[in-house]
């Protein structure tokens, strides 16, 4: 096999309370990418459409990640050629930079005949991130990667668990457009939590894996809910309280931000509610004349797929 096309999937992180630890995949909104196997030693990235970013492999998530995989493997006599297809905004809180990291080390290594499991991929991956936001993490990259749900146990060592998700599970995710960059979004806040505010944040952590394993849906809204970072980072979304409120009012399981933001997502049990919550976060945004996208999304089960 000389080439591969790849899709790519957008990604949750954080789920209100895990903070870099917690990401779902979402299953309709991602990128598309082309990896071919040449004969021109090292990592080129070829060609990028859909977003103005850079061509040079060390200041492109999706090369350094590579790069970083490569370091690990013997010297290769051949060399790899990337071309990306952007549907997902930077910046947008879905996983961008993930998408274009985890495609690269996947493609990489099916060409290659697997020397590396899909987990093994998260720590490359997890470079293209460290470029992206200054800070490796591992909420975006391992659902990406993995599919369904991730838990990241221990980043000393990397500890990745993943979690199935409920059936009926879905996902409703609306992007106001604008851009916050992850880097501006970690610049505000604390280095140092209150005790109170730690305790409820786990209770919570627990209570959301606890909900996911048994498939209780009520418990993992109860759980949806982050006393640490959405207060200092929601006064950056416009619109913020209203959506989140709007999406509870419509019969969302729990809400929040997506990642970094702005995106603001819901999760819901059935299609239905989902799609409804989407019309009425459609609608805030409608009369605010702020422009947006909107996703409607099982949980991907299965992470980055040959296309």
């Amino acid at each position: 096999m000389k080439e591969i096309k790849l899709f790519c999937p957008a990604t949750i992180a954080n789920l209100s309370c895990g903070f870099d630890v917690l990401g779902l995949c979402l299953d309709n909104a991602g990128d598309e990418m082309i990896v071919r196997k040449v004969d021109q030693k090292g990592v080129r990235i070829t060609k990028i459409v859909g977003a103005d970013l850079p061509l040079e492999t060390e200041k492109n998530v999706s090369g350094v990640a590579a790069l970083a995989m490569l370091e690990t493997l013997d010297e290769l006599d051949f060399g790899f050629e990337i071309e990306i297809y952007k549907n997902i905004k930077a910046g947008s809180g879905i996983g961008s930079s993930a998408a274009s990291s985890a495609g690269a080390v996947f493609g990489i290594n099916e060409l290659l005949g697997r020397p590396y499991s899909r987990k093994d991929l998260v720590q490359f991956a997890m470079q293209g991130e460290k470029l992206a936001s200054g800070n490796a993490h591992a909420d975006n990259v391992a659902p990406a990667l993995l599919g369904g749900f991730t838990l990241v146990r221990s980043y000393a060592p990397l500890d990745i668990i993943r979690i199935d998700s409920p059936e009926e599970l879905y996902a409703t995710v609306v992007h106001p457009q604008i851009e916050l960059k992850t880097s501006d979004a970690r610049s505000v806040l604390k280095q140092n939590v209150s005790l109170k505010s730690a305790i409820m944040q786990w209770g919570n952590v627990g209570g959301l894996v606890a909900g996911l394993y048994t498939k209780d849906y009520e418990l993992i809204g109860r759980s949806l809910h982050d006393e640490i970072v959405e207060p200092l980072r929601s006064v950056l979304i416009p619109g913020f309280d209203q959506i989140k409120q709007t999406a509870y009012e419509n019969g969302a399981l729990g809400s929040g931000i997506s990642g970094s933001g702005p995106s603001i997502f819901a999760l819901s049990r059935g299609k239905e509610t989902a799609d409804q919550i989407a019309k009425a976060m459609s609608d805030v945004y409608e009369k605010m004349n702020l422009p947006y996208e909107i996703h409607v999304s099982k949980i991907n089960p299965d992470g980055v797929r040959i296309l």
